[in-house]
């Protein structure tokens, strides 16, 4: 029987060598996966946040898109409109010309409703007129050509509007003009 145990521990210590052997190339290859699995994960978090990158910056630039098209289409019409000012001034200035015969009448009629139909056609695109006579001054919409003393208006208020302004949009395309009252300066006792 000893022959028999010497013969089986042998066999015995084989197979055990081998399934160590087999266990410590399992836990290195547990080990290299793993190693594999975190630097895949990486690559997957890398490659995960630069698309939502590129996601981010295709939607701003379709933002931007839209929102030139808009600005585009809203205001294509600022250089025409700036030109056609000159023919609203024109007729502005031709009605405030007096009447003085029958003539001139109907002429007059005829440049009211000339200048009625085109301002018309301004609002219906979106210009429209600045007339600020009595409100505050704003800088922002206004340009004053002058500065008056009043007692008849308010301090920093439009006495007079020297020329309309206009905006498209809510752009401002043209400034009104205007005469600004002031208050009345206090005079100085020069005797004492």
């Amino acid at each position: 029987m000893s022959n028999n145990e010497d013969l089986q521990k042998p066999e015995e210590q084989s197979e055990v060598e081998p399934q160590a052997e087999q266990k410590l190339t399992f836990e290195e290859q547990v080990e290299t996966l793993t190693a594999e699995l975190d630097k895949a994960l990486d690559e997957a978090e890398t490659h995960k946040d630069i698309a939502i990158r590129a996601k981010a910056e295709s939607e701003n630039i379709r933002r931007r898109a839209e929102r030139e098209i808009t600005n585009a289409s809203k205001f294509a019409l600022e250089r025409f409109a700036k030109e056609i000012l000159a023919v609203v001034d024109s007729l502005e200035k031709a009605l405030e010309h007096p009447v003085e015969n029958e003539a001139q009448t109907s002429m007059h009629e005829g440049l009211e409703l000339t200048y009625k139909l085109l301002t018309d056609t301004l609002n219906k695109f979106a210009i429209e007129q600045i007339t600020p006579l009595g409100e505050t001054f704003d800088p922002g919409l206004h340009e004053a050509m002058v500065m008056q003393e009043s007692e008849e208006h308010e301090p920093n208020s439009v006495m007079h509007v020297v020329q309309t302004g206009y905006s498209l949009n809510g752009r401002l395309i043209r400034p009104a003009r205007v005469i600004v009252a002031k208050g009345k300066t206090p005079q100085i006792d020069e005797k004492a």
